[in-house]
């Protein structure tokens, strides 16, 4: 009996050793402050994306919003009505890349990738003038792939750790911010049903 509490007392006497060598090494008393001055939503996000990145093993797939397009719809189809929600929100199709068509120059079957570019110049250079870093992330992206399957899927970066991660965006820019999400969003939604 002596043996397994002095075994316990070895064990807990390791981990209190462990946790003031993580709070000194990694000056968890300032990060912990640090992350209290984060949104109210960055906890929840930045979750998110690591039981994402815990479940799939990829990071790139945790940061990813998909939606599959309706199988009777026509790629075609999907643009326009992406096109016209876009241009509703005041927002530009500003590029638009065949990354591979269905068939090669060989004219062998291969799947479709190609990417559609999205911007509000006025909301991005709102963005830019607040931290320059803003820019990496635009053009606002829609990929259209298709799967080893045949079906075909609408995919974008997911926008909440953009909205969320850091402080609390002044209010202007939050608004903003929220519109190009909720665009996006609504552009995948409603383009892989073909309804406009």
């Amino acid at each position: 009996m002596n043996l397994v509490k002095n075994g316990l007392a070895i064990i807990g006497g390791i981990i209190i050793v462990g946790l003031l060598f993580m709070f000194v090494k990694f000056d968890l008393g300032t990060r912990i402050g640090q992350a209290s001055k984060l949104d109210p939503q960055a906890m929840g996000a930045y979750m998110k994306m690591a039981d994402g990145v815990l479940t799939t093993g990829n990071s790139a797939e945790a940061m990813i919003r998909k939606v599959k397009i309706d199988p009777s719809v026509s790629t075609d189809t999907v643009v326009e009505a992406m096109k016209s929600i876009a241009t509703d929100a005041n927002m530009l199709q500003v590029g638009d890349s065949h990354m591979a068509e269905e068939k090669d120059y060989e004219g062998k079957r291969q799947r479709y990738i190609r990417i559609l570019h999205y911007c509000s110049p006025g909301i991005a250079k709102t963005f830019i003038d607040y931290s320059v870093a803003y820019g990496a992330f635009m053009p606002c992206r829609i990929l259209i792939v298709e799967d080893d399957k045949g079906d075909r899927w609408l995919v974008t970066m997911a926008m909440e750790l953009m909205l969320f991660g850091g402080h609390t965006l002044p209010p202007e820019m939050l608004e903003k911010a929220n519109h190009v999400r909720s665009t996006m969003y609504k552009m995948m939604d409603l383009g892989a049903k073909g309804d406009f």
